[in-house]
């Protein structure tokens, strides 16, 4: 059997460097105390890949995930609030299916930064305690949060990986 011919012409790795790229402070309007650095976001296939850095007492909206993710605690220690007994702490990796309601939520009491590595398909479906929808979080929403945060601050472009957009393989 002869080796596969190669689909995609590119002379380099896809790769990021996360301490040489820089991590936006506080890059969720409207919810401080959350430090993001985007690597990965394909907006046609529905998958996110972020390094989120959550600082003590960080509570985040209600939310139900439309597909599965992945998340690793790299550092410190947070809980869904659904399941107190259950802390992620440094080395801790879990999987959430798809359909999964929960709210993340990081002790006050913590003395360092809890520093994560997500993998979401799909959305976040956000609520606030009352059950009312808030909004939604995808791929999309944050290129364009990511855009907007950068233009707002005068920061250079974000750089992270994403593939090429859809489009025809011949004009005519």
């Amino acid at each position: 059997m002869a080796i596969p011919a190669q689909v995609h012409d590119h002379k380099d790795l896809l790769t990021l460097n996360t301490n040489e790229l820089p991590i936006y402070k506080d890059a969720l309007p409207g919810v401080p105390g959350i430090d993001v650095q985007p690597l990965f976001l394909d907006p046609n296939v529905g998958i996110w890949v972020l390094r989120v850095i959550f600082h003590p007492g960080v509570m985040l909206p209600k939310h139900y995930h439309t597909g599965p993710v992945h998340f690793f605690t790299l550092s410190g220690k947070w809980n869904y609030v659904e399941y107190p007994d259950q802390p992620q702490t440094a080395g801790s990796y879990l999987y959430e299916p798809g359909g999964s309601v929960h709210q993340f939520s990081v002790p006050a009491s913590n003395t360092e930064m809890t520093d994560t590595m997500m993998v979401v398909y799909g959305a976040n479906v956000n609520f606030d305690q009352d059950g009312n929808y808030l909004g939604i979080m995808d791929a999309s929403d944050i290129m364009l949060m990511f855009d907007n945060l950068v233009r707002e601050r005068g920061l250079e472009p974000a750089k992270y990986i994403t593939p090429r957009a859809a489009d025809y393989t011949t004009r005519g």
